[in-house]
C-alpha cells in the first residue's frame, strides 16, 4: 500500500490513546505487518528530525503523538488543565502495586502499616489501578494491579520501564503529563483508619 504512511498518521492523530500496532492491522487489515511496523519507525524518526511542536512517541504498549515538553509553558497558558492530585499516601499505595503486583490490599497494608481501603478505592476511581481478579484462599481477597493509564500517566513503555529502588533516589513525584491532562500533584493525605492489626 503506497498511501499507508498517511492512513497510519491519521489514525495516531485521531486516537485518544497510544494505538498499539494490532489495533492499527485491525483498521488496515489488507497492510502487511512488517510494512505497517516499518511504517508507524519511519513516521517516528520523521517527527523526531522535524524537530516541531510534537513528535510520536512509544507509551504503554502502542504509540502517541505527545508534544514536546519544551513547550509545555505556552500549552499551560492555553489550556491551564487542573492538576490530578494524589496524596503521597496514594503515591505510595499506586507504587507498591506498580512493584508488587499482582498484590492483595492485605500485603499492601502490611506494607504501609494502615488500612489502605480507601486509598485502593481513590486509585481504582482514577483507573490508575484495576481489579485482576481474585485469589484462591480463604475469603477470596481482590488481586490488584496497575493499568494501561498508569503507564500512560507516568511516561512507561511497559512495567520494565519502572526506575529500579536506585534511581528513585532523587527522582521528583511529578510525571510527565500525558496530553490534555496536568500532572500528577502532591497534596495533603487523605484520612486513613487507624493502624492495621494484622
Amino acid at each position: 500500500m503506497e498511501n499507508l504512511k498517511n492512513i497510519i498518521e491519521a489514525l495516531l492523530f485521531i486516537s485518544e490513546s497510544p494505538l498499539r500496532l494490532d489495533q492499527i492491522k485491525k483498521a488496515v487489515p489488507e497492510a502487511d505487518p512488517q510494512n505497517i511496523r516499518k511504517s508507524v519507525l519511519a513516521l517516528k524518526d520523521e517527527y523526531e528530525k522535524r524537530a516541531g511542536g510534537f513528535l510520536l512517541v512509544e507509551v504503554a504498549g502502542g504509540y502517541q503523538f505527545r508534544t514536546r515538553p519544551e513547550y509545555k509553558e505556552w500549552i499551560g497558558r492555553l489550556f491551564q488543565p487542573s492538576p490530578q492530585r494524589l496524596s503521597p499516601a496514594a503515591l505510595e499505595t499506586l507504587a507498591i502495586v506498580a512493584y508488587r503486583q499482582p498484590v492483595l490490599r492485605s500485603e499492601i497494608e502490611q506494607i504501609r502499616g494502615v488500612n489502605s481501603g480507601n486509598t485502593l478505592r481513590i486509585l481504582l476511581e482514577r483507573k490508575l489501578i484495576r481489579v485482576l481478579g481474585r485469589r484462591e484462599i480463604p475469603g477470596r481477597p481482590l488481586v490488584y494491579a496497575t493499568t494501561q493509564k498508569f503507564l500512560e500517566t507516568f511516561d512507561l513503555k511497559s512495567l520494565k520501564d519502572l526506575p529500579t529502588p536506585k534511581e528513585i533516589d532523587g527522582m521528583e513525584l511529578t510525571p510527565s503529563a500525558s496530553p490534555g491532562q496536568g500532572p500528577l500533584e502532591v497534596t495533603a493525605d487523605e484520612p486513613e483508619t487507624g493502624k492495621n492489626s494484622t
